[in-house]
């Protein structure tokens, strides 16, 4: 008897079933149960929630997880409640969209809006990112057969013990489940909330360049550009990154740095723009806000460098590697589980410009030490944090008893 299986995205497979399965290669077989554990997932109906669209890792993920879930789950959305932005223009077609256009912080009229668009899309699951999670929780009052899911991006993990907790504890009896991006948020929430459903899942990243309008031209010589995806806020820790810059400058002046993310036109990007006149740097940093082109700047870079203070899973990290750029990072958050110093990046102790600088020389000195880091990075980020890999941990958490 010969059976034809057609499998959503993966293969279309002819087998005599009396050969029975130890005829089957393994890597088919893999797929007929990937296939299998995704369609477990299609009678479930979940809308993405986030504040705004302007670029920002967890508003990248926001996007990347509508687009995702849109081709395995009965209906994938995507609400925004305050502001739209630049990562709109990445959302699938099929991706359903609301923008609320909430005024303040309880906004009866945005949460009775929400309220008819869930019903009439026969919503199951809301999955809050971030600052979100309070407006998915006035909404629970309101709908209370509404699930909800709090991804937790926190992006201070370094200062998990000065967190505010007492709304989150309140908050975490009405939850499904918590996502955190990292291990340590995961512990955080394990000890201090309520909810008993928590996991990690790593963030991943999607080639999105198809749709992209190339828009933006980075400055400097082509060959010798520097990128860092990070908006400008203080856990960020610019301040180090132009300390780099000038000793990078003494060096070799013809390199240049590129600082892609929200200027908040704050105390803290005031600070860095008059230190960047004050060491004489307007030729070597440019400032280019956010932008929504993402992979046509990386396209334009040689070397990608974060100089945080602390971080989650920086999605900029998972960007780079794809891109295969060599990269130089601070050992902070959920980067040294995936970078390995001097196997597929470069890991420096935070605050240590001098460091920081003698491991950007050794890429902008070694061409070829440089490419084999930033193939070796791809392959990590392809294996581990591509959107398929994750995308089944998550389906699997969420079908968990």
């Amino acid at each position: 008897m010969l059976l034809k299986l057609k499998l959503r995205n993966y293969w279309v497979v002819n087998f005599n079933i009396n050969y029975g399965l130890s005829t089957f290669n393994l890597l088919i077989f893999v797929s007929i149960i990937k296939y299998l554990q995704l369609n477990k997932s299609n009678n479930i109906r979940i809308v993405q929630l986030i504040d705004s669209l302007e670029a920002g890792g967890a508003e990248r993920m926001a996007v990347s997880y509508a687009n995702a879930l849109q081709k395995s789950m009965s209906f994938s959305g995507l609400v925004v409640t305050r502001n739209e932005g630049n990562l709109k223009a990445q959302l699938n077609d099929n991706v359903s969209y609301l923008f609320l256009a909430r005024k303040q912080v309880i906004d009866l009229k945005a949460l009775l809006t929400l309220r008819k668009y869930l019903k009439k899309n026969k919503v199951g699951f809301i999955q809050a990112h971030s600052t979100s999670l309070f407006f998915a929780f006035l909404l629970k009052i309101i709908m209370p057969s509404i699930q909800i899911i709090w991804h937790d991006h926190y992006g201070k993990s370094e200062m998990l013990k000065d967190r505010k907790k007492n709304i989150l504890r309140f908050i975490s009896l009405f939850l499904f489940g918590i996502i955190a991006v990292n291990n340590k948020l995961k512990a955080w929430s394990e000890l201090n909330l309520f909810c008993k459903k928590v996991t990690y899942l790593a963030n991943f990243t999607v080639d999105v360049h198809s749709d992209e309008l190339i828009t933006t031209n980075l400055k400097g010589i082509a060959g010798k550009r520097i990128v860092c995806l990070a908006n400008l806020r203080p856990q960020k820790d610019h301040f180090l990154l132009l300390e780099v810059a000038q000793k990078c400058k003494e060096k070799y002046p013809d390199w240049s740095f590129h600082l892609v993310g929200k200027d908040f036109k704050d105390s803290y990007s005031n600070a860095i723009r008059a230190l960047i006149h004050d060491k004489k740097l307007e030729e070597n940093v440019f400032l280019y806000g956010s932008c929504d082109d993402v992979t046509s700047i990386l396209q334009q870079c040689q070397i990608g460098i974060l100089t945080s203070k602390s971080e989650g899973l920086p999605v900029a990290l998972l960007e780079y590697g794809f891109q295969k750029l060599g990269v130089v990072l601070t050992a902070v958050g959920e980067i040294p589980t995936v970078v390995e110093d001097s196997i597929n990046g470069l890991l420096v102790a935070a605050n240590d410009a001098e460091s920081f600088t003698h491991s950007l020389l050794k890429l902008i000195k070694n061409n070829e030490f440089r490419i084999t880091l930033g193939a070796a990075l791809q392959t990590t980020i392809l294996q581990t944090y591509s959107e398929e890999t994750v995308l089944t941990n998550y389906i699997n958490w969420i079908n968990e008893k």
